[in-house]
């Protein structure tokens, strides 16, 4: 056999996925080209690694077997490759993160100059909803997670970054003219929530619910990103983070709509769990994030305070 360490990464990155698209997303590739690696790297093998049915592919039990061997040759490679650097003095290892899907926003501007800082090392971050988020610091699967709402039930140890507002917005159809509105204007509007599990719908509902706004038209959509350009085209309106609006606001897509008790305030919240003995390199993170979090808020996010 002969393969590679780029068939071996794609391999087990399709299985990860069960996707070929979403891999060749992950691994910053053409999908003919993770194709084309997964075809070279079956063709050593007599037992098919995956089939597909339909559109969809499914990854054998044989293949299951042979991706547990492939992560266990990647980590071996990684821990080859962090030695190395330890023996140059370097900070090496792999930064695992796991990020609520809005924190997209936001995380990246408070790693970009550690990572620059320590180019020895691997980072690994997972943008998903809250409840995935929760779910992977339970499993001790990251060192750390970025979330506004803290997990209800599970031990966290805490630092707070920045404060997050959540905003009625809409399109710029129709123009309010009010300096603010009563809450029963949202009696009136199409609500667009995100999807269950998400710490945005959680935020919206607990507001609707605790005003006891009974609710219009409601539609649900899975991302931040889909419910602005569901706004933006004027299927209706949502209470959302500032943080991923900035661009939109600026050229006039959406607007801000003010109404009485909003916005509603929380805390973007590096947490990790309570007890947790972290890595060299996450301990330096960590003092890293104590040290510069005030510098990068007043840097990356002066716009933040005009609204």
């Amino acid at each position: 056999m002969n393969y590679t360490l780029t068939q071996l990464h794609v391999f087990l990155k399709i299985t990860q996925t069960e996707s070929v698209t979403k891999a060749a997303e992950l691994l910053h590739l053409t999908q003919p080209a993770v194709s084309i690696q997964l075809k070279n790297f079956q063709n050593q093998f007599d037992v098919p690694l995956t089939e597909v049915v339909g559109r969809k592919i499914y990854i054998t039990d044989f293949g299951k077997e042979i991706a547990e061997s492939v992560e266990s040759i990647l980590n071996q490679v990684n821990t080859i490759n962090y030695k190395s650097q330890s023996y140059k003095g370097l900070l090496y290892g792999r930064l695992k993160i796991s990020v609520v899907s809005t924190g997209k926003y936001v995380m990246p501007y408070f790693l970009s100059s550690f990572i620059k800082q320590h180019p020895a090392i691997d980072l690994a971050m997972d943008v998903t909803n809250k409840a995935q988020v929760v779910d992977t610091l339970e499993k001790n699967e990251v060192d750390f997670s970025l979330v506004s709402v803290l997990p209800a039930k599970l031990p966290v140890e805490k630092l707070d970054l920045m404060q997050n507002k959540l905003f009625l917005i809409g399109g710029s159809e129709r123009k309010f003219s009010r300096s603010y509105y009563g809450k029963e204007l949202l009696k009136e509007l199409p609500l667009i929530y995100r999807e269950k599990g998400s710490a945005t719908r959680q935020t919206m509902e607990r507001f609707i619910e605790s005003n006891h706004i009974p609710i219009a038209k409601k539609l649900e959509l899975t991302s931040n990103e889909a419910v602005k350009q569901a706004v933006i085209s004027g299927l209706g309106y949502s209470i959302m983070p500032l943080i991923g609006i900035k661009n939109e606001l600026h050229s006039g897509d959406v607007q801000i709509i003010p109404v009485k008790g909003l916005p509603i305030k929380t805390v973007w919240r590096l947490i990790w769990l309570r007890g947790k003995k972290h890595s060299p390199l996450a301990n330096a993170f960590l003092t890293y994030m104590k040290k510069e979090k005030l510098n990068i808020v007043k840097e990356k996010f002066d716009w933040y305070e005009q609204y």
